[in-house]
């Protein structure tokens, strides 16, 4: 491997530094939740949020969890897929687009957190839920607020990456 390819591999290992991060503290915070937590019972911790141990057999907001189990295996394949899509994107991208190797490495510790427990439990653990006069939000888990702000950081380095484009070409136009 010539030395540049050697040092930009490196520098992209750095990153997955970031993602191991995000695991280690979404399956720590999931164990805990497990054995403190009993099923479905809230604790209270402010007066809209509280802890409430679940269990997601589904996606997102439960997409497909009454189903009978293939969807454990559907969305295992989907995790695989999308982490080995995003480990090609982080090593791609140019060393001075941090926002989106922050992201990309949000979006994959999280993806990793739920596929460990999807492939261990079959299901994922869920422990944090808002709420707001009678309306709950979905419960969900460190790994989901992970991906949720990695793909909003993707989003605004796209409009980014975009107002600037848009502003060189104008520069261009001018000139």
């Amino acid at each position: 491997m010539p030395k540049g390819q050697y040092a930009h591999a490196r520098y992209t290992l750095r990153w997955w530094w970031l993602s191991l991060a995000v695991i280690v503290l979404d399956l720590g915070a999931k164990a805990w939740a497990s054995m403190s937590l009993a099923y479905a019972r809230p604790v209270e911790v402010l007066p809209f949020f509280n802890l409430t141990l679940l269990h997601n057999t589904g996606a997102a907001f439960s997409f497909l969890a009454e189903h009978a189990g293939w969807q454990r295996w559907l969305f295992a394949l989907i995790a695989v897929g999308a982490v080995i899509a995003l480990s090609i994107w982080l090593a791609r991208l140019e060393r001075h687009d941090r926002l989106n190797q922050v992201s990309i490495s949000l979006i994959i510790g999280g993806a990793i957190g739920n596929l460990f427990d999807r492939l261990v439990h079959g299901y994922v653990v869920d422990f944090l839920s808002f709420h707001w006069q009678g309306w709950y939000y979905p419960a969900f888990n460190l790994a989901d607020a992970a991906i949720t702000l990695g793909a909003l950081g993707i989003i605004i380095a796209s409009f980014r990456r975009e107002k600037s484009d848009t502003s060189s070409s104008e520069r261009h136009h001018e000139g």
